[in-house]
């Protein structure tokens, strides 16, 4: 099994170096955000359900304050500062002022280096190309100095191996296109869940 691998990458040129370290680049940033966003979205249902909701039902303010202060979720936060411009009598607008800028302030950690995958992606394509025509180029050059009876044998045989790059790039990029879409649909579920939380909060103070 690992034969065919090593010698697919071995027949690839040099180009197959950098093309994998893309590669193993974009797995470590996708291993990193998956773990980074499973643990937000588990902290702030625990935080909101679980902690600051019951609280705020009871209208207990202040308590709900001190839980969002002392709670690292991403949600607390925003709740937080909500929490905080309703106990200094805002109205409603302010409140929601005070808890769209703790959005902001989160977004940025949610879709920290996400983007990266996209971009490493590309990179991936492009280096396979590229690999691609310098290996034509030197196919081409090696060909126009050899025997006429071995240019047809030697030729296809230099273009397949240039065409590797071609294909480890694209064997590359298309997972990463793909984890990176997985992980942008988890980030906006976290963003909707917090909006939507906000939205939760601003109608318990309404009715206050």
């Amino acid at each position: 099994m690992f034969e065919p691998i090593a010698r697919f990458f071995q027949e690839g040129g040099f180009f197959m170096y950098p093309i994998a370290a893309v590669l193993v680049l974009g797995i470590a940033i996708a291993i990193e955000r998956y773990w980074y966003l499973s643990v937000a979205k588990f902290s702030n249902r625990e935080a909101f359900d679980k902690g600051l909701l019951p609280i705020l039902v009871k209208k207990d303010y202040n308590s709900a304050l001190k839980f969002a202060n002392d709670s690292r979720a991403p949600i607390a936060a925003i709740i937080g500062a909500g929490i905080s411009r309703f106990n200094n009598n805002s109205g409603r607008d302010e409140v929601e002022y005070a808890m769209e800028e703790g959005l902001m302030e989160t977004l940025p950690r949610l879709e920290k280096r996400t983007q990266y995958l996209a971009t490493l992606a590309n990179i991936s394509t492009l280096l396979g190309l590229l690999g691609t025509i310098i290996g034509l180029i030197a196919a081409f050059t090696a060909v126009a100095n050899a025997d006429p009876a071995e240019k047809a044998s030697l030729l296809s045989q230099s273009i397949s191996v240039a065409m590797n790059t071609t294909a480890f790039g694209l064997m590359s990029a298309i997972p990463l296109l793909l984890i990176h879409s997985v992980l942008q649909t988890k980030t906006n579920e976290i963003v909707d869940g917090l909006e939507m939380a906000g939205i939760k909060v601003l109608n318990l103070m309404s009715d206050q």
